[in-house]
Parts: C-alpha cells; structure tokens; sequence
C-alpha cells in the first residue's frame, strides 16, 4: 500500500525555543516524516542533541530573525514533496492525527489549506469565517469529515503546495500575527478551498514556541508581542479593506492606549503600562506605514 505520508514534509520554525518544549512536539511526529527545523537565528543551540535522538530532522537557520511567515517561507523553499504540514514548536499532535492526514495526502479531495482543532483549548477558534458567521453553520463535508470555513488558524496548517504559484505563500511584511489570517483571505480570493478537520486534533501550549516561556523574558515578550499584534492589525486592515477603513477601526484604540497608560503609570502597574505603550508604538508605527521592525536583542 502507498504511504501517503512520503508526501508530507513538516516545517517548523523555531527561535531559542526551549528544548524539553521542541521535543514533546518532535516526539508527537510520525518517524517516517521528514522534517525540517527552521531556526530564526544564525545558530540552533541544540543540534547534536536533536540530531542524535531524531534521524528524521534536519536543521536549516535563516541567520536572522525573519519573524514567522517569512521563516516558514524560508522553509518551505526546502520542501520537495507535494504537501507541507507547518507545526509550531510548542504544538503536540494527538496520537491518531498522522493516520488521519493520510486521507487527505492522496489527491482525493481540492484543497488548499486544511486546519485543526484543538484536544485543550475550548474558549480559542481553530478556525472561522471573515464575515463572523457562526462556526456552527459551516458547510460539512461528509465524506472527508470536513468543515469548509474561510480562516484557520496558523499553529498547524496542512498546505498543499501545488495550489500555490511560488512557495512563498506567507506575507514577508508581517513579523507575527495576522499572516495565517492574510494568506487564509488570499485562499479565498482565489475560490480556493480551506478546510477544518475535526479530527485533526492538538494541544497547543501557546507563546512556548520561542524564548517567550523563560519567564526571564517576560518583558520582552510582552513588548514585542503587544507591538507586532496592534502593527499586524492595522496593517491586514489597510491591505484588504483600505488605509482609511484602517485608520477608523484603529482610532478608538489609539486613545483607548494613551488613557490605559496614564492610568497604569499611576498606578505604578509596570506591566500593564508596558503592554498599552507598545500598542501605541505599533499602532503608531504602522499608521505611518513604517515596517515591522521592531525586535528583541536577545542575550545568551
């Protein structure tokens, strides 16, 4: 019988990500998968270790920090078989998930992306639509146990690359959130198909995936992650719906920012200011269409 999953590639990107976190996912990965490790800097401080427990992985670094889309696209350029499985580090796939994708790796079904749900997280959308309709009223698909929806969400994304014109499929703008989101929407534009699997199942341990769980980092962590989200916002926003649409949804926030700022400096909130300064600063920056740029020196 052909093995489907000689077709199947995972990409993962990584960036100082904690080992006992990076195993759990490599351990939770079928052998037979090859499996390529993308680390978002010039060295992956683990190598031999992962090389002498998984014979399956091979190890590319980017020599810089290129954010996730434009790691994974730096990845994908790597892949030679026809679907590209992209895993965050800090995703452990359930046991029967590899014998589940196999039904969608044979050609049987047209399909661009395919997502999955969640074994450990109930109050987060795996996947959804753009118009905000009911998760509950998507079209199923009964004879490959799937939901058609418009977005999925970007910790594990089955891509079949022969839908895709170049195999740089992610926006290299965005540094993180909203890239999952903006290629979902391009999919669509397309009037191609993105799918959720129920039976596709993982647990997600969220924002493990990099040097976001040493808890020595938290700071940094949360300044970066507070500016690259509002950045991402407003820039989905002005790429598909207009500068101006952008500029309205974004108004409130801005001054809904400098208030919380105000009000957690007097309370000497430390944490609380640093999120709403943040947010001011990538809404700001993006509003006056200047890059992503901003990034955390990280020191061994």
């Amino acid at each position: 019988m052909n093995n489907n999953l000689s077709e199947l590639t995972a990409v993962i990107v990584t960036y100082k990500t904690n080992i006992n976190v990076l195993k759990n996912c490599l351990n939770s990965i079928k052998a037979e998968i090859k499996i390529l490790l993308i680390e978002n800097s010039n060295k992956f401080e683990n190598e031999k270790e992962i090389k002498s427990q998984f014979s399956n992985v091979e190890i590319l670094c980017t020599g810089l920090n290129l954010g996730m889309g434009a790691g994974n696209n730096f990845g994908l350029k790597f892949v030679k078989t026809k679907y590209a499985l992209i895993l965050n580090p800090d995703i452990v796939c359930s046991n029967d998930f590899f014998l589940n994708i196999k039904n969608y790796l044979g050609g049987n079904i047209n399909f661009s992306l395919i997502g999955s749900v969640y074994n450990n997280h109930t109050n987060y959308k795996p996947a959804g639509f753009f118009n905000n309709q009911d998760l509950k009223n998507a079209k199923f698909i009964n004879e490959f146990n799937l939901y058609e929806v418009d977005w999925i969400a970007g910790h594990t994304m089955l891509v079949n690359l022969s839908k895709f014109n170049e195999k740089k499929i992610f926006d290299e703008n965005y540094f993180l959130f909203f890239e999952e989101l903006d290629l979902c929407r391009s999919v669509k534009k397309k009037n191609e198909k993105t799918f959720m699997c129920p039976n596709l199942k993982v647990n997600h341990l969220g924002w493990k995936g990099s040097f976001a769980a040493d808890e020595n980092y938290e700071i940094e962590s949360l300044k970066l992650r507070n500016w690259h989200y509002i950045w991402s916002m407003f820039y989905y926003n002005k790429k598909n719906y207009g500068y101006f649409f952008a500029l309205r949804k974004s108004i409130s926030r801005l001054f809904r920012s400098i208030l919380r700022i105000v009000y957690y400096s007097i309370r000497f909130d430390k944490k609380g200011r640093i999120i709403y300064t943040y947010r001011l600063l990538g809404l700001l920056n993006s509003i006056f269409l200047k890059k992503s740029y901003f990034r955390i020196n990280f020191k061994n």
